[in-house]
C-alpha cells in the first residue's frame, strides 16, 4: 500500500500539522505534498525531515510571506499535483488539498479540519473583518469565493471517505457537501501537559491574538471583575487592541514557549476560551492539565468539555460572544467549581491522546484499504490467475 500524504502548506506547526505529525507515525514510508512550504530546516522535525512536493506557488513573487493571498490560484494548483503512483491519498484539509485528482483503483481519504471557512458559513465574517463586505474589491472577492464554493463542491465527489475532526465538523461536511462523514478526534499531546491539583488565584487565557479567537471580549470580561485576575499567553494582530482594552488585574504576556505554557496551564484556576472552534485543542491541553475550563458552547468546544450537571464535569459553558455572558459563566465557576475535580478533568483529556488517533486512523485506513481493494477488478483477476498457477504447481 504506497501513500501520499497532501496538506495545504507548511508555515507553522500548528493543529493541523500535528495531524500531518501523527500521520507520518503510522505511515513514516510515506510521500509528502503541499501546495508550498516554507518552514525553516530547524523546523521540520515533526516531519522526520521529508522532502515536500510543492505547487507553482512556491515561486510567486513574496509567497513566503504572502502565501494565503494566492487563495484564488490554490484550486488550480493542488491539482497538478500528480497522485498516479500511489494506492491511497490521505488529504489533512481546510482549504483546497481535498481536491487533489485520483483515478477510479485509488482510494482518497479527507481528513476535514473544516470546509474552507471563509467561502462557507462564515464568508460574511471574513468580508467583514478584511474590509471587503462592500466597494468594488468587495464584489471581486465575493465572486472568487463563488467560484471557490463550485469547486469545493465538485471536488467532494472525488473524495472516497470524509473523516470529520469533531462532530461539529461532519455536520459541515454534511451541510455543504451532502456526505456523511465518520469522526475522528485530532491527536493531543496529552503528555506534555503536566497534571497538577494545586491550583493558584488567576484565570488563563491563551492562544493567537487573531480576530476570530475573541480574546478582546475575554479581556472586556476581566476588565469589568478587577477582583478577578487574569493571565494572557500569545501575540498576533489584535494585540494592540487587547492592549488598550486591559486593566491593571490582567498580565498581557505575548508570547511564551512551551515551558512557560505549560506551567501557566497547570496552575491555573480556570482556562478561558471564547472561539467557535472547529475542535479546540488548547481546551483539551487544559484539562490535560487538571484545569478546568470555562468556554463557548458552540462547535467542538462542546465535544471536548463536559459541562455542570454531566457526569464528572469539567468545565462551565457561555452561550453567547459576549463580555457579560464570559462574566456570568466565570460567576457561575467560582460557586460550583468544588464539583469539579482536576482529576475527572485529566481523565477525560486521556481520551484525546495521539495513541488513541494513531490507533484510530490506522484501524479506518485498513479497513478501507481492505474494502476497496477487494472490489477492485485487478485484485480479482489476479487472485484468479494466482490461484491457477498455484494449482497447476
Amino acid at each position: 500500500m504506497k501513500v501520499a500524504i497532501v496538506h495545504e502548506w507548511f508555515s507553522s506547526y500548528a493543529g493541523s500539522e500535528k495531524v500531518v505529525e501523527q500521520f507520518l507515525n503510522c505511515y513514516p514510508d510515506a510521500d509528502l505534498f503541499a501546495v508550498c512550504d516554507f518552514l525553516k530546516p530547524e523546523e521540520r522535525g515533526f516531519l522526520k525531515n521529508k522532502p515536500v512536493t510543492t505547487t507553482f506557488i512556491q515561486r510567486l513573487p513574496k509567497a513566503a510571506r504572502k502565501f494565503q493571498s494566492y487563495l484564488p490560484l490554490m484550486p488550480l494548483a493542488i491539482e497538478q499535483l500528480d497522485m498516479s503512483a500511489y494506492d491511497v491519498v490521505i488529504s489533512s484539509s481546510h482549504a483546497v488539498s481535498k481536491g487533489v485528482i485520483t483515478g477510479p483503483d485509488q482510494i482518497h481519504i479527507a481528513y476535514v479540519h473544516s470546509p474552507i471557512r471563509y467561502a462557507w458559513d462564515f464568508q460574511h465574517q471574513y468580508l467583514r473583518e478584511a474590509g471587503l463586505s462592500k466597494g468594488l474589491k468587495g464584489w471581486v472577492a465575493k465572486y472568487l469565493l463563488h467560484k471557490i464554493r463550485i469547486w469545493d463542491y465538485r471536488t467532494a465527489a472525488g473524495v472516497n471517505h470524509f473523516i470529520g475532526n469533531s462532530q461539529f465538523i461532519a455536520r459541515r461536511i454534511n451541510k455543504v457537501y451532502g456526505r456523511k462523514a465518520d469522526v475522528i478526534y485530532p491527536p493531543v499531546n496529552t503528555d506534555k501537559f503536566e497534571y497538577n491539583d494545586q491550583k493558584e488565584d488567576f484565570y488563563l487565557a491563551a492562544c493567537r491574538m487573531v480576530p476570530y479567537k475573541r480574546v478582546d471580549l475575554i479581556v472586556s470580561a476581566f476588565a469589568k471583575m478587577p477582583d478577578k485576575t487574569l493571565v494572557v499567553i500569545g501575540d498576533g494582530s489584535e494585540m494592540e487592541k487587547i492592549k488598550k482594552l486591559a486593566t491593571p488585574n490582567i498580565t498581557l504576556l505575548g508570547y511564551q514557549d512551551d515551558a512557560s505554557l505549560v506551567d501557566y496551564m497547570k496552575r491555573a484556576k480556570a482556562y478561558v476560551f471564547a472561539a467557535e472552534e472547529d475542535f479546540g485543542i488548547s481546551p483539551v491541553e487544559a484539562q490535560a492539565s487538571g484545569t478546568p475550563v470555562i468556554t463557548y458552547g458552540k462547535g467542538g468546544c462542546l465535544e471536548t468539555v463536559k459541562p455542570l450537571g454531566s457526569e464528572k464535569p469539567t468545565g462551565v459553558f457561555f452561550f453567547e460572544q459576549t463580555a457579560d455572558a464570559i462574566c456570568e459563566a466565570v460567576n457561575i465557576f467560582e460557586t460550583y467549581s468544588n464539583v469539579i475535580n482536576p482529576a475527572d478533568c485529566r481523565e477525560h483529556a486521556l481520551t484525546f491522546s495521539e495513541q488513541r488517533f494513531r490507533t484510530e486512523i490506522q484501524n479506518f485506513v485498513e479497513t478501507a484499504w481492505n474494502d476497496f481493494s477487494n472490489g477492485l477488478i485487478i485484485t480479482q483477476a489476479k487472485n484468479t490467475q494466482n490461484m491457477y498457477v498455484n494449482s497447476e504447481k
